[in-house]
């Protein structure tokens, strides 16, 4: 039987664009999930043009197993746009896609799951069609966290390149994870929600203001924004982390220590280049080939 996704849509009788807002594309990023829930409330009866999709929870197999992934072990945003004869993720995915195709803009809210923390960001992919890019840029920049960070568009996989496949301009967003449910995030995620709505004029209200000190980082080299190649451990065993979340390192800096069960084996991972950790691996076991952390480097001007 295929994937259905449970969703809810609210609308107005007047013509507008169609928005998309998704939360558990990985079924262990708790923050989402609840915005989402939250919106569909605040939201109900106050839409003064055009419609709202809003789907809380994609991968519903992962979120039974309360992990990252459902039990073929596929990783959903790497599998769109999927097929709708394979296994529970490639369904899933397929699903995601139509729904994707569907809308006018499209926002995927995300964390860092049970076992990463990932600096509050709206991300976008750096669009080849100007039109789509510059409205990714003020989606980005309206929803409201301090980084926006625009990225290698020809990454595939994703639900951005199902997005981009079809021009729907499309944002995603991290807010912290570990595990945690934090309530600033949930907060954030809903305001800056409302936020792109406002922008829109499907919500009643002035434009939204762009918060003052926000930082903007472009990178369209290669690969740009593909965290799980960043910092990778050569091997698995017990990470204890030399750095926090949101720190500034320098090239050779240590970012932490993997150790194998009696420390006789330890691999340091430095960092490769100076810049900021914005993704940190807070989950003590890793596995080999797993990214400790993600130090965003900004391009020369």
């Amino acid at each position: 039987m295929p994937v259905t996704l449970k969703l809810q849509r609210l609308g107005s009788p007047q013509p507008g664009p169609h928005v998309l807002i998704t939360g558990g594309v990985h079924g262990d990023e708790w923050e989402p999930m609840a915005a989402i829930r939250r919106l569909l409330t605040r939201l109900d009866g106050r839409l003064q043009k055009g419609q709202v999709t809003l789907i809380p929870i994609v991968n519903e197999g992962a979120f039974a197993r309360g992990a990252r992934t459902a039990e073929d072990g596929l990783d959903l945003a790497r599998t769109c746009p999927g097929r709708e004869d394979g296994s529970l993720t490639e369904q899933t995915a397929h699903a995601l896609s139509a729904q994707i195709a569907q809308a006018n803009v499209y926002i995927d809210l995300h964390t860092g799951g049970t076992r990463l923390q990932v600096l509050p960001l709206a991300g976008y992919v750096l669009h080849p069609n100007t039109r789509v890019l510059e409205q990714q840029r003020r989606m980005a920049q309206v929803f409201g966290l301090p980084l926006v960070w625009g990225t290698d568009w020809r990454l595939n996989g994703r639900s951005l390149s199902v997005a981009r496949d079809h021009n729907v301009p499309a944002i995603y967003c991290e807010y912290l994870g570990g595990g945690q449910l934090a309530p600033e995030g949930v907060d954030a995620y809903v305001r800056g929600c409302e936020n792109i709505l406002t922008d829109l004029g499907l919500l009643p209200g002035p434009a939204p203001q762009v918060p003052a000190g926000q930082r903007v980082v472009e990178d369209d080299r290669p690969s740009a924004g593909h965290m799980q190649i960043n910092h990778p451990t050569p091997q698995g065993g017990f990470f204890e982390a030399a750095v926090k979340l949101g720190d500034h390192v320098a090239t050779g800096d240590l970012l932490g220590t993997v150790y194998d069960p009696l420390g006789r084996t330890p691999v340091e991972i430095c960092a490769r280049y100076s810049g900021q950790v914005i993704v940190l691996h807070t989950y003590a076991r890793i596995e080999p080939d797993t990214s400790v952390a993600v130090v965003l480097e900004e391009p020369a001007q």
